[in-house]
C-alpha cells in the first residue's frame, strides 16, 4: 500500500468516526454480557464490514450512490437515495450526533435529564451548525483534521484505562442476546447507519483517488477495498474495545444509553475532569459530523428540487432541531424499525454491484431481488414498530433464518433468480475495465 493509500483510508475513517457512533458498541457489551464476543462479531460485520463493501461498490459507477439504485429502476433510485440522505441527515443522523454531543457533555454534571437545558443546548448548537454550513469551505474539514484524532487519543486514553481499571466480572446476558448473539449483533449493526452513509460517502473516496492519477475501474476496486481496510482495521478496534468497555460498565449503575455508558466510565476512570474533557472533543466532534451531513444533503437535494442550497439547508437543520429535542432514547426508538426496513434492501444493492458481472447487470435481477427483499423487510420494520400482523408473521415463519430477523435473505435469492430468468435479451452486460 502506497502512501495515498494510507491518507484516503485515514479519512474515510474521520467519515465513520463521527461521535455518534460511539454509543451503540457500549449499549451491546452492557447487554450481551458473557456473550460479548460473538455478538461483537456480528455487529461487526454490518457496522464495519458492510460499509467498507459499500463504499467500495461505488467504484463501479461514475457519480453518486444513485447510479447504483437506478438499476433497479430511474424512480426506485431517486427515492431510495433520497431515503438515505433523510435518514443520515434530518431524520436520524444529525439530531442524533446533536444529543449525543448534549448527553455527554451535559448530562453528566446535571440532576438527571432537563428538557430545558436540551432545549438551549440544541437551539445554540443548530443555529453555530446553520452559520457554518452556509457557507463551509474547508473550515470544517481542517478542524476535522485536529479533531478526529484529538477524540480517537482521548478513546484510547479511556479504552486503557478501562482495561486497568475495570475489573469487574461480566454479567449474564439479557434476553435478547440469550440465543444466537451473534445474529443480534448483527442487526444491532444496522444502527450505526454506516453502511447507508457509505453509499453517500463512497463517492469521495473515489474522487480523492481520481485526483491521485487513478482512473480504471479495475485499479479503483482495488485502491478504494485497500483504503476500506484501513478503515475497517480502525473500526474494529474502536468498537470491539468500547464494546468491552460497556460490557465491563454492567455492575456499576443503571444507564439508558451508550453515550451515559461512556460517560459514567470517564468520570470512574478520570474523575470529573476527565469525564468534562471527553464530553467537550465528544461536542465539537459531533459538531463537524452535523454540518458535513447537513451540507451533504443540501449538496444532494439541491440537484434534484428546484430549491436553492440556502434553503434546502435551512429546511434541514430546522427539522433536526425538532427531532433531536425529543431526546436521544427517543431517536433511537423511532430509527429501529426504518433501519430494519432500509438496510437489508442497501445490503441486497451493495451485493448484487460486486455479483454483476455473474448475471451481465441485468436490471431484472435488481427488481427481482430488491422486491422481494423489501417485502420482508417492510414487514420486520413494521413489527419493530409495534404492528401486529399475526396472519403474516404464521405465514413467514416458515421462511430460513425468519426466526433471527434474517428471513429476507432466502426470498432476496429467489427474486434474483426469476429476474434472471426473464433477462431481456437485449440488455447489454457490463463491462468493467481493467
Amino acid at each position: 500500500m502506497n502512501k495515498n493509500t494510507f491518507v484516503i483510508g485515514f479519512m474515510l475513517f474521520a467519515l465513520f468516526f463521527g461521535a455518534g457512533n460511539l454509543i451503540y458498541p457500549p449499549t451491546l457489551g452492557m447487554d450481551s454480557g458473557t456473550s460479548y464476543w460473538p455478538a461483537i462479531a456480528g455487529f461487526v460485520i454490518t457496522g464495519v464490514g458492510l460499509p467498507i463493501l459499500a463504499v467500495t461498490s461505488i467504484s463501479y459507477v461514475e457519480n453518486d450512490a444513485r447510479e447504483l439504485a437506478d438499476k433497479v429502476h430511474p424512480i426506485f433510485g431517486l427515492i431510495f437515495t433520497s431515503a438515505v440522505y433523510l435518514a443520515i441527515g434530518p431524520f436520524f443522523g444529525v439530531p442524533r450526533a446533536a444529543t449525543v454531543a448534549y448527553e455527554m457533555s451535559m448530562e453528566p454534571f446535571m440532576n438527571g435529564t432537563s428538557s430545558l437545558m436540551l432545549f438551549i443546548f440544541t437551539s445554540l448548537f443548530f443555529i453555530l451548525v446553520y452559520v457554518v454550513s452556509m457557507n463551509p469551505s474547508k473550515m470544517v474539514d481542517r478542524i476535522g483534521q485536529y479533531l478526529t484524532p484529538i477524540l480517537l487519543l482521548s478513546i484510547i486514553a479511556l479504552i486503557i484505562g478501562g482495561f486497568f481499571l475495570l475489573d469487574d466480572p461480566l454479567m449474564e446476558p439479557t434476553e435478547k442476546y440469550t440465543n444466537a448473539p451473534f445474529f443480534k449483533g448483527f442487526i444491532e449493526g444496522y444502527l450505526t447507519m454506516d453502511a447507508i452513509a457509505a453509499l453517500a460517502f463512497g463517492i469521495i473516496v473515489v474522487n480523492a483517488f481520481k485526483d491521485r492519477g487513478i482512473h480504471t475501474k479495475k485499479a479503483l476496486l482495488t485502491s478504494t477495498l485497500k483504503a476500506g481496510i484501513i478503515t475497517g482495521i480502525g473500526l474494529i478496534a474502536v468498537y470491539s474495545s468500547i464494546g468491552w468497555i460497556g460490557a465491563k460498565m454492567a455492575n456499576n449503575g443503571n444507564y439508558a444509553n451508550g453515550g451515559e455508558i461512556l460517560s459514567g466510565a470517564a468520570d470512574i476512570i478520570f474523575g470529573t475532569f476527565g469525564a468534562l474533557l471527553l464530553g467537550v472533543i465528544v461536542s465539537l466532534a459531533c459538531f463537524t459530523t452535523c454540518v458535513g451531513l447537513i451540507v451533504a444533503c443540501g449538496q444532494f437535494f439541491s440537484k434534484i428540487t428546484p430549491l436553492s442550497y440556502k434553503w434546502i439547508i435551512a429546511f434541514v437543520t430546522i427539522v433536526s432541531y425538532l427531532i433531536a429535542n425529543q431526546g436521544l432514547n427517543t431517536i433511537i426508538k423511532v430509527s429501529v424499525p426504518v433501519l430494519v426496513f432500509i438496510y437489508p434492501i442497501a445490503i441486497v444493492l451493495i451485493l448484487l454491484t460486486f455479483m454483476q458481472k455473474i448475471f451481465g447487470g441485468a436490471h431484472s435481477v435488481y427488481r427481482g431481488a430488491i422486491l422481494l427483499t423489501a417485502i420482508i423487510s417492510l414487514y420486520d420494520g413494521l413489527t419493530a414498530f409495534g404492528l401486529k400482523m399475526p396472519a403474516v408473521t404464521a405465514a413467514l415463519e416458515y421462511l430460513p433464518f425468519f426466526a433471527i430477523g434474517l428471513g429476507w435473505i432466502v426470498p432476496a435469492f429467489i427474486g434474483g433468480l426469476i429476474g434472471y430468468m426473464f433477462k431481456g435479451k437485449q440488455h447489454q452486460p457490463v463491462s468493467v475495465k481493467s
